[in-house]
């Protein structure tokens, strides 16, 4: 509401507000959303300066004390300065915002009998943008995760709780201490009734989650035991001070009783500050976008992944926004085929095949998992680990090879897809009776052999 509000104050009325209502046709609006994106100040190829405020000031900010000029753009005071106008036009997403704002005025006025057809419906509004989500890598989340736990070991477990859940940043802050409800002899669960946001002044609020529904997420046993050690610590630091521990708390917050939660601005700040300093171009949306690529990745149904992130229509959400990361799966596809084609002519003769692909010289030319799935599939061919055998824990996987524990889960549905391993929910993955492999493990196999002995380590 705070957002449409602004809208409306800051270029429906200025541009709108004179017209006559029985006047406003379809031309009308036409014009008003070119002008808007033209130019979000209005200007109208009207020259003027830019000024930083409106109170008096020295407009030249490096009064006193001025910076080479010779790179602007590296200087914040450059940047604040007061400077000529330049046209900056609103976004797609910010117009068609807008567009539904006098829309539905509009319908109002039409069912009030104030007019007759609504301009609107007609009017050359912007299309839906194409979503093109751009999750961080595996390896980012792990470097995003390990920093901030140097850093602080709270604020650690906050990212790794977000990128395990993929809960939304308001979601997230809004947790209370008593929202994880633990079972004897069962995974707990995390229960998402509310996020939090900023009210007409400003201010942090509660309210229901964006598609007002609760939900609860089964928490595996390592976000388990960080969600246990971060209480631990808030335990020793309510003691400390002398605060009896307060289990309704907020489960992140910047003092010892829970009472007051992380600010969702300086999360994300924070955040921003963190990925700049690793050389990670990411925000902490992205997170949420990791989060659903994996459980995609893993092949995991889609309502089972709409209903983690909270997505609404069943999963019609999330396949409308995360369709485009299917592009790694079609990669991964596409390897076997080549596998299988003759070997490609030469330029220095038509007939003439290539000496094929050269012999890769180190395990690093795999990805982490299909590694892992050659290891194990080495194990078994060598009798290692004999047909019934349990298969070593995702958890054992990962911290052995030092990857992520989604790696070691796609390494084990590689196997399972296969056909060497089966599995089955709640039970370890076992080698198969019947071992016939795919395509693409039979040639990672194959390419691993080729650069060296394929020993289980």
């Amino acid at each position: 509401m705070r957002g449409y509000k602004s809208k409306y104050e800051n270029h429906i009325k200025p541009l709108l507000g004179s017209q006559q209502l029985t006047r406003l046709d379809i031309e009308t609006l036409d014009s008003f959303y070119s002008l808007l994106r033209t130019c979000r100040a209005h200007c109208r190829g009207r020259k003027y300066i830019e000024h930083r405020t409106d109170r008096p000031h020295q407009c030249d900010e490096h009064e006193g004390g001025r910076c080479l000029r010779n790179n602007p753009q590296a200087c914040g005071r450059c940047r604040r300065m007061c400077k000529p106008h330049r046209c900056h036009g609103l976004s797609a997403s910010t117009i068609r915002q807008i567009h539904w704002i006098l829309s539905g005025a509009l319908d109002r006025a039409v069912v009030w009998k104030w007019i007759s057809v609504n301009p609107a419906e007609q009017a050359d509004k912007p299309g839906l943008p194409t979503p093109n989500p751009q999750p961080p890598t595996p390896d980012e989340i792990a470097k995003l995760i390990l920093a901030a736990w140097d850093e602080d070991p709270d604020w650690g477990s906050f990212l790794w709780l977000k990128a395990t859940t993929g809960n939304r940043r308001g979601e997230m802050c809004a947790l209370r201490r008593n929202d994880r409800e633990r079972r004897p002899g069962e995974p707990s669960v995390l229960r998402v009734a509310r996020a939090l946001y900023y009210d007409d002044d400003g201010k942090l609020a509660e309210e229901d989650t964006k598609t007002h529904q609760q939900r609860g997420l089964v928490l595996d046993p390592e976000t388990d035991a960080v969600l246990d050690e971060l209480e631990a610590r808030t335990r020793q630091r309510a003691d400390a001070v002398g605060m009896d521990f307060n289990p309704a708390g907020y489960m992140f917050s910047p003092v010892p009783d829970g009472s007051r939660p992380l600010d969702l601005t300086l999360v994300s700040k924070r955040y921003a500050r963190l990925a700049k300093r690793l050389g990670i171009d990411t925000s902490i949306k992205n997170m949420r976008h990791y989060n659903a690529t994996e459980l995609i990745y893993a092949n995991h149904r889609l309502g089972t992944v709409a209903a983690r992130l909270g997505h609404g229509g069943g999963g019609t959400t999330t396949l409308k926004v995360y369709t485009a990361r299917v592009s790694e799966a079609d990669q991964r596809a596409a390897g076997p085929i080549t596998g299988r084609m003759p070997p490609r002519p030469t330029s220095s003769g038509a007939g003439q095949a290539s000496p094929g692909p050269v012999a890769r010289s180190t395990d690093d030319a795999l990805q982490p998992y299909q590694q892992i799935a050659a290891d194990l599939r080495g194990a078994i061919d060598s009798g290692i680990l004999m047909p019934g055998d349990p298969l070593p824990s995702e958890n054992a996987l990962a911290s052995r090879y030092g990857v992520s524990a989604s790696a070691a889960h796609r390494a084990v549905a590689l196997l399972v897809t296969g056909g060497v391993v089966k599995a089955s929910r709640g039970v370890r993955a076992t080698v198969a009776e019947s071992q016939t492999a795919d395509n693409e493990l039979q040639h990672a196999v194959t390419e691993l052999k080729s650069s060296h002995s394929g020993s289980w380590p």
